[in-house]
């Protein structure tokens, strides 16, 4: 089958691929649209020492089992179901998973991904591939919502103005908290405010210790520091960012200010394709650009210039 193949940081398309399977119950999945997110571009500078096909926000129809030939996204961890932190209802922090185009798991950057029929949600009649393609980042932003309680009564600032940072901002918008995105793009943070949200350019952003909650979603080893310098003591940061680089802490100003750092990473989808369905997360405005599998190389090359939101592969 076609693929886009990472292997020692290099992006190539490939074919003749065969899709590795890491178990026998997978339902194959025919991939029609599939996105480059962050996580990707970090994959390709080392993070995770991942080889094989990356890519795990993808749309496509199911082949066989209780959704055969209808349109489906899926979630990308991929747990044994069986240990005790699956029967604890923590699958997604499953030792035992793999997790699509990321650990262990060849992912929807090709014709066809594997995936476990649980992990599977049937796309909503009227949602568009290159709407629902964006069900498992805002599964992500929705995330947060599962794990604090934001009131309006709340100050949060979102800290990157880019796909994620975006995607957050229009999910935690309707809580009506005091809510602002700072970011390095001018043009990104007109998009947020043609969206009723406040932005601010990062070198006019004054951090002064006093936003309740800090959402990082810089894609930068320096977004921590920032978001520490940001939030109040006894605030909270919730970490959206993934780095290949190393990262040197400070640990001194959290125990100092007492602060809470919450790790946030993938979501619920229910209320996420819900969310795109009836139209309360707008996301076609972020398509920047869409590629060919065989123009990978410069799909991924689009998906870093700092002009760039997000970048899809056509692949049906």
């Amino acid at each position: 089958m076609r693929a886009v193949e990472l292997n020692q940081q290099r992006i190539t398309f490939r074919s003749d691929y065969r899709n590795r399977a890491s178990r026998d119950d997978l339902i194959e999945v025919r991939v029609t649209t599939a996105g480059i997110c962050e996580t990707d571009l970090q994959l390709a500078r080392g993070y995770m020492g991942f080889s094989g096909v990356p890519g795990h926000e993808f749309v496509g129809v199911a082949s066989r089992g209780r959704f055969a030939r209808r349109r489906v996204v899926g979630e990308i961890n991929c747990a044994c179901g069986t240990c005790d932190t699956c029967k604890a209802g923590r699958r997604r922090h499953c030792p035992h998973r793999t997790v699509i185009g990321i650990l262990n798991h060849d992912g929807a950057f090709a014709d066809s991904v594997l995936v476990p029929e649980e992990n599977l949600h049937v796309v909503p009649d009227g949602l568009s591939d290159r709407q629902a393609v964006f069900a498992e980042p805002v599964a992500a932003a929705c995330r947060i919502l599962e794990q604090v309680s934001m009131s309006p009564q709340d100050s949060v600032v979102i800290l990157g103005d880019g796909r994620l940072g975006n995607l957050c901002a229009q999910v935690l918008k309707p809580i009506g908290c005091r809510l602002t995105v700072v970011g390095k793009h001018s043009w990104k943070l007109q998009r947020l405010r043609d969206l009723d949200i406040n932005g601010c350019l990062l070198d006019q952003h004054i951090p002064e210790q006093s936003a309740d909650y800090v959402v990082d979603c810089t894609g930068s080893p320096r977004g921590f520091e920032t978001a520490l310098r940001t939030v109040r003591p006894c605030g909270t940061v919730i970490l959206k960012t993934t780095v290949a680089a190393q990262q040197e802490l400070h640990l001194a100003p959290i125990v100092i200010d007492e602060v809470t750092v919450l790790g946030s990473r993938c979501g619920p989808f229910a209320p996420a394709l819900e969310m795109l369905a009836e139209g309360r997360v707008q996301v076609e405005p972020l398509i920047s650009a869409a590629y060919p599998l065989e123009d990978a190389s410069a799909a991924f090359e689009h998906a870093q210039w700092p002009d760039t939101l997000k970048v899809l592969f056509d692949v049906a």
